[in-house]
């Protein structure tokens, strides 16, 4: 999700960006901001699905850090987009997208950058830092998520303990989930239909849910889910249901069993106690096992964040700007 409602830094603009052609016919958008001689980071927004925001380029130092943000495959402003059910979502995996991080250090001529990101982003940092450790100077995650089947199972099943009403509405909207691979399976079906209208109702009822796990949460506007514009909610619905359905393409537990890959680099954890979407313990188990992040546990704040959770992530940032 974006934190920008209590972002300390004062808007900017890029002042480079462009396509980056990753193969397969897709184009992946990409822009850099602050000062062209700064600290190299990259904004590795949640979702997945969701694309980036302006607002995540509030919380870096525009001095001191010079800031790539780029929409992966299929949303945002990249091409072919999700919510065209043309789009062919075969070439959309986490391995494609870590490949494309690292295609895109390349061409921006970085060696070495920070990561920040968090809930899906955090499950994409940690698989590319696992793989390529040796290119990354730290890393700051709030909201922390590793895609293990038990943390998609929890979202999607669990927490329908807590939420029974909607949990009942979720899994109503589709009658076949006790099918393969069940509830989140059907969905992913469901959002490859021919038929518009199908697609449509499983946008709504997935949006629906995700809005519902957040309910206890303040924050101010539109939901964060059903109130994004249609073509964002088609698309987003569309790939998290997609990369969940496979388990994220990561065996389960890998990203804490490999996290001794991510020696000497160090981290920063950020982790509301009340998370309904992604539980503490997962946090926790990181942290246990990545010897050189700190955990630091939010209390009062959830998924979204708080005016908590923002100064600790500037905090950490402006600490590794300065280091």
């Amino acid at each position: 999700m974006e934190r920008d409602r209590h972002a300390k830094y004062p808007p900017i603009e890029p002042y480079d960006q462009g396509m980056l052609d990753v193969g397969d016919g897709n184009l992946v958008h990409w822009e850099v901001c602050g000062n062209p001689a700064g600290k190299p980071a990259l904004v590795v927004h949640g979702g997945p699905g969701s694309g980036t925001g302006a607002g995540s380029r509030r919380y870096f130092d525009p001095e001191r850090y010079r800031v790539v943000l780029f929409d992966q495959r299929n949303c945002g402003r990249s091409t072919p987009h999700a919510s065209d059910p043309a789009a062919d979502m075969r070439h959309n995996t986490t391995a494609h997208l870590v490949a494309d991080m690292e295609r895109l250090r390349t061409r921006l001529g970085i060696d070495r950058w920070l990561l920040y990101g968090g809930s899906w982003g955090s499950t994409l940092i940690l698989a590319y830092a696992e793989k390529y450790p040796e290119r990354v100077s730290e890393i700051v995650i709030p909201a922390v998520t590793t895609t293990r089947r038990s943390e998609i199972d929890w979202l999607y099943r669990g927490a329908g303990a807590i939420f029974p009403e909607a949990w009942d509405a979720f899994r109503a909207g589709v009658p076949e989930a006790d099918g393969p691979g069940g509830l989140v399976a059907a969905y992913a079906r469901r959002m490859e239909s021919a038929d518009p209208e199908v697609r449509a109702a499983a946008t709504a009822d997935w949006c629906a849910w995700e809005d519902a796990v957040l309910s206890q949460e303040t924050y101010t506007g539109p939901s964060p889910y059903s109130g994004r514009p249609d073509r964002a909610q088609r698309a987003f619905v569309r790939i998290c249901s997609h990369y969940f359905a496979h388990g994220a393409w990561l065996e389960e537990g890998q990203l804490i069993r490999d996290a001794g890959r991510l020696a000497g680099i160090p981290g920063v954890l950020i982790h509301g106690r009340f998370d309904l979407g992604g539980p503490l313990v997962t946090a926790w188990e990181l942290s246990k096992a990545w010897p050189d992040a700190e955990l630091t546990v939010i209390d009062g704040a959830g998924h979204l964040g708080g005016p908590a959770t923002t100064r600790a992530v500037l905090s950490a940032l402006d600490r590794f700007a300065a280091g």
